[in-house]
């Protein structure tokens, strides 16, 4: 017994070299023998009691491996495995711990524990008896026993061909690899202290609070009393060590180390195992991509719902509680309980959330300014010269818009258009653009504020990511040429720099036929756009004839919704895989992976937009001499009123489209598997089959995690943030409608973590990785298209050089209203009907107009009239106008970068009180590691002196 128990601590033989594994052994030994009192390290032959228990190894792996022959659960034996008969290949010393003890039903039947209810369920794997990978499973398993986890094993009550591997992790496999993995657990409560203050602010702070009893209680926080007692954020935290286990608060072994610790350790040991002779045949993620297990995954802690009230009866456990605080749409209003998600789901999903709740908290004031222009625009509607003149513009004929169809028009029809588009492009639209870009740094600098808080509560400041393994993949493509890796001195699979250059080049080629293609759908839907505009405007519909352009609009962007969610479920999951270069690690891979599919969904996303935004109405010519695409198709113009109106319905109907496409496909597609899944079994088993499963199959038959994380999360965010920063000028309603969205999307993600997936392993990260170098990426990039958007897209800059140039406050310093009289007049050109190319000339010759034929009509631009000695030519106004244009752009980006890098400078990245709560923390850990070890040495040199044992020059 004590040669089991003392080979059960020692590490795996299979996973310990021939060379370093007698030198092993004989420290292990020595350390046990040298530790007891009375035995001196030079009285011990070590050489003759390790060839004794070698002999005596021999006896027992032969004893082992006979009763493998007989019982090992690995064995595809049907006799073994019925519905609800368990296959225990747990120690013996384990059993007889619980014999005699009196273990609770409830764990007996929730799922949770093994048959004996006293063994928690740390992890689950899943396999089929008919695949044909025995072997391997078997050497696997043999290994996960000598690594000191206990097993258990059962069929499927559904199917009998599933079988479910049941792990458990004693607590000396979980000291042991606590130790090494560096988990920190908690030792000592913290110690909160008041800064000393002086009496006349203690009088403010007490007014403030008797003034605070006034209002109502802040509706936003959660029920302390709902939320249980996180001992970690409470304590100090120390790395565990077995040596100084006797500093760290233990009340029970079994609850010590949490749920998702124990799994993530249990983990930890599975991708460490061997399951084939091989220097690289190991871990459990190759198992699973060959497909000798179907599934592996930590259990759930029971049942989300309860027949009992929380508020009455308390939460039946931690899922329970996060369901009913967290993923319930009861609480949609209020803060989310993030220690919990992260002690339930582990460090990198509560970042994800922690993250998503900051973006959303600081897209209220970019809503509220939004709303406040929005609705300024409102305000001024009825005081807008500029709207004014083109409503009472009757007497203005204005050239038609398409070729042939298109009938001449009066330029006050498009008075409902001049009036929204002053909605949004009004005089504070300068200003939310300024604000924005502002805005989108203070977002970025207060979150490094909010991580590093974050990282300090949750004891990821001094955390350093492990070496990590590298990608099978790797392996298999350059395991002929090896090199020496210098952080752990082993040989490993060498990628050579010309073949990493060769499939850089490769990769950037895929990413730019990709990007090719995305324009082409562009280019196609231009061509659509140009023949559908002379279509309508031949329609029977008098609504859609009159209206032809705006129905051309909002057809094309439908049209393109369509295909850039086509192009991103053919293209991106299959092309942009195969276009990633092979990396050597799994993260490198993610970040290649990240960085490829995030390029390809934003052009795919943004063409459209920036085609609308700096193109359309930009190239077309003047009447008479129009630009034709391929010498066929004229280009499509604007609207009278303006190319801002295509914008914004451009980005309203995108943004409203994807964001509902993306909530239906997170929620809804995994309900409705969810709900096949159950409908089968209650045809099979009956209402009450599905209730009496045990909780591995229960979450068996939820939908895995996505296979990249939480990648489609972050891009779905990410995408977000670039569409309400980088073109927001024209759509100051964007961050509002993100704003609405996030709010759902908190909840729908909670309720999707919660209910409808299995759990997620428990991995820890420090801050959102690459997500962060793109978000600052799309900070910089939103500075430079909003200051295109005002001085390109809207009527902005040609408003401003009109009132101090050319109207009549012009030399005034003046740019009122009063000063935007003519305004209308001024921007527009006259051409001679006569001047029409053949395949131009209108049908209609106008005289519904006025009685006889138009000679003359008008269009936007700035050219001179027909008569005059250069027809047609650019006047004046134009040059200054392009000249203020670019003026604007620099100044603008000049300023707005300026001020950006000054609130980066101003703003530091970790907070002052945050950092003296560092320093007090860990001088406040040093003293109380030494006073525990002085205490611990007093208590040894007192029981020694009661025993009669005292030794001279002890110390203390």
């Amino acid at each position: 017994a004590g040669f089991s128990t003392a080979l059960s601590q020692t590490p795996s033989i299979s996973s310990i070299s021939s060379e370093g594994r007698e030198d092993l052994q004989v420290n292990q030994l020595e350390t046990q023998i040298w530790i007891k009192p009375g035995i001196k390290k030079t009285d011990v032959d070590f050489s003759e009691i390790l060839n004794a228990i070698q002999e005596i190894a021999k006896d027992v792996n032969i004893f082992f491996d006979e009763l493998e022959g007989v019982n090992s659960p690995s064995k595809d034996d049907d006799s073994l495995l019925h519905h609800g008969n368990l296959t225990s290949t747990s120690d013996d010393a384990s059993r007889l711990e619980v014999v005699g003890e009196e273990v609770p039903d409830k764990n007996k039947t929730n799922g949770l524990y093994f048959r004996d209810g006293k063994c928690r369920i740390d992890y689950i794997l899943v396999y089929r008896k008919s695949n044909p990978q025995t072997e391997k499973r078997e050497v696997f398993e043999r290994n996960i026993r000598a690594e000191g986890l206990q097993m258990e094993k059962e069929s499927s009550l559904t199917n009998s061909d599933i079988i479910f591997v049941k792990l458990h992790a004693p607590w000396e496999v979980l000291g042991k690899y606590a130790e090494l993995m560096n988990v920190r657990m908690p030792f000592r409560r913290k110690i909160y202290y008041l800064h000393r203050r002086y009496k006349f602010m203690n009088r403010i702070e007490k007014q403030i609070s008797r003034f605070r009893g006034w209002l109502p209680r802040k509706p936003m926080k959660l029920d302390k009393e709902t939320l249980p007692d996180l001992e970690e954020n409470d304590c100090y935290t120390a790395p565990f060590s077995q040596q100084r286990i006797h500093h760290f608060i233990i009340h029970n072994k079994d609850t010590f180390f949490n749920n998702a610790t124990r799994s993530r350790i249990v983990h930890h040991i599975l991708q460490r195992v061997k399951y084939e002779e091989g220097k690289n045949k190991i871990g459990l993620n190759r198992l699973l991509s060959n497909g000798s297990y179907e599934a592996a995954f930590p259990l759930h802690e029971g049942s989300y719902r309860s027949k009992n009230s929380i508020k009455t009866h308390g939460a039946e456990n931690h899922r329970h509680l996060l369901y009913e605080c967290w993923a319930s749409w009861g609480v949609w209003y209020k803060y989310q309980p993030l220690d919990l998600v992260r002690r339930y789901f582990g460090e990198k999903i509560g970042l994800y959330f922690a993250w998503l709740g900051w973006y959303t908290g600081m897209l209220f004031p970019a809503a509220f300014i939004g709303l406040f222009v929005f609705l300024y625009g409102v305000t001024t509607l009825n005081h807008c010269q500029v709207s004014k003149e083109v409503c009472q513009a009757t007497d203005i004929i204005m050239c038609p818009i398409c070729d042939k169809y298109c009938p001449f028009m009066r330029l006050s029809d498009s008075c409902i258009y001049a009036k929204v588009t002053h909605l949004f492009d009004n005089g504070a639209t300068v200003f939310f653009a300024v604000f924005m870009a502002v805005w989108a740094t203070v977002f970025l600098e207060f979150w490094k504020r909010r991580r590093a808080v974050i990282a300090y509560d949750w004891d990821l400041i001094d955390w350093e990511e492990e070496e990590e393994e590298i990608r099978p993949q790797f392996e298999a493509k350059y395991s002929k040429k090896e090199r020496m890796n210098p952080i752990s001195g082993k040989p490993e699979p060498y990628q050579a720099f010309a073949d990493k250059c060769s499939r850089l080049i490769v990769s950037a080629s895929g990413i730019f036929f990709m990007i090719c293609v995305v324009i082409a759908a562009v280019f196609g839907i231009v061509i659509y756009r140009v023949v559908t505009v002379s279509t309508f405007a031949a329609f029977k519909w008098a609504l859609i004839r009159n209206n032809s352009q705006v129905a051309t609009t909002g057809t094309a962007v439908c049209i393109n919704f369509c295909i850039i969610m086509l192009l991103n479920v053919v293209t991106s999951e299959t092309l942009i895989i195969f276009f990633t270069e092979q990396p050597r690690t799994e993260s490198e891979w993610e970040n290649s992976f990240t960085l490829k599919m995030f390029l390809f969904q934003f052009v795919n996303l943004n063409s459209s937009t920036f085609y609308i935004a700096f193109f359309l109405g930009r190239f077309t010519g003047h009447p008479g001499a129009y630009l034709r695409l391929i010498n066929r198709w004229r280009l499509e113009e604007c609207h009278p009123s303006g190319c801002l109106i295509d914008l914004c319905m451009q980005m309203g109907i995108i943004m409203v489209l994807k964001q509902t496409w993306n909530n239906f496909m997170e929620l809804g597609y995994p309900l409705i598997q969810n709900w096949w899944t159950r409908r089968k079994l209650r045809q099979e088993y009956g209402t009450q089959g599905k209730t009496s499963f045990p909780q591995w199959e229960k979450d068996y038959n939820l939908q895995p995690m996505n296979a990249y994380g939480l990648f489609d999360e972050y891009l779905e965010m990410i995408l977000q943030f670039g569409f309400t920063t980088i073109f927001v000028a024209a759509f100051p309603l964007a961050p509002l409608l993100a704003l609405l969205n996030n709010i759902i999307e908190i909840r729908l993600d909670a309720y999707k973590f919660v209910t409808q997936w299995r759990r997620p392993l428990a991995s820890r990260a420090k801050d959102i990785g690459i997500w962060y170098g793109i978000l600052e990426g799309i900070g910089i990039l939103s500075v430079i298209t909003n200051a295109f958007v005002i001085a390109v897209t809207s009527d902005f800059i040609p408003r401003l050089v009109y009132a101090y140039k050319y109207g009549p406050c012009a030399g005034q310093g003046e740019a009122g209203q009063k000063c935007m009289v003519g305004y209308v007049n001024a921007s527009l050109s006259v051409f001679l009907v006569s001047d029409f190319e053949n395949r131009s000339e209108p049908t209609s010759n106008g005289s519904e107009f006025s009685g006889s034929p138009l000679k003359y009509c008008r269009y936007r631009d700035y050219r001179d009239p027909p008569h005059s000695p250069v027809p047609y030519g650019y006047t004046l106004q134009f040059w200054h106008v392009l000249a203020a244009r670019l003026a604007f752009i620099i100044v603008f980006e000049h300023l707005v970068f300026c001020i950006k890098h000054l609130i980066s400078y101003l703003i530091p990245d970790l907070p002052k009180d945050l950092r003296d709560r560092m320093r007090r923390e860990k001088y406040l850990i040093q003293e109380m590691m030494y006073e525990a070890e002085l205490e611990r040495l007093q208590k040894e040199r007192k029981e020694r002196k009661k025993n009669g044992k005292s030794y001279h020059n002890e110390w203390p």
